[in-house]
């Protein structure tokens, strides 16, 4: 089933602007969550079929959200990429062990994002 609606989870207007013209523009559907609990509510209401999640946000960060998103039977099929401006290994590797498929350093480059979208298909 090919991805068509997608969440992006970001405290930064710039970036939820910035990912939502992008996807939008490539025939995505995007809603956007300001904070990782505003994400929470979001996931249940409208079921997105992939998540766009940053890592450093007020309230719980993209860490704790992705391991929540993961551990409920309902949602932990819904892949999750993290979009940080984090850019050591660790992160990457502890975004993984939360439960993300994939990671993406900030400013995120729209052809690689576009491909690893395709790649989840």
């Amino acid at each position: 089933m090919a991805i068509q609606r997608i969440l992006i989870v970001d405290d930064s207007p710039t970036e939820r602007y910035y990912l939502s013209d992008l996807l939008s523009k490539n025939g995505y559907t995007v809603t956007v969550a300001e904070s990782g609990e505003e994400a929470l509510e979001k996931i249940k209401s409208s079921k997105p079929e992939l998540i766009l999640m940053d890592v450093v946000m007020p309230g719980a960060n993209g860490f704790q959200v992705t391991r929540s998103i993961n551990r409920d039977p309902e949602l932990k099929d819904v892949p999750v990429i993290i979009c940080s401006s984090k850019s050591q290994e660790t992160d990457r590797i502890w975004a993984m062990r939360q439960g993300a498929r994939d990671y993406l350093v900030k400013p995120v480059d729209p052809a690689e994002l576009l491909t690893k979208i395709a790649a989840l298909n």
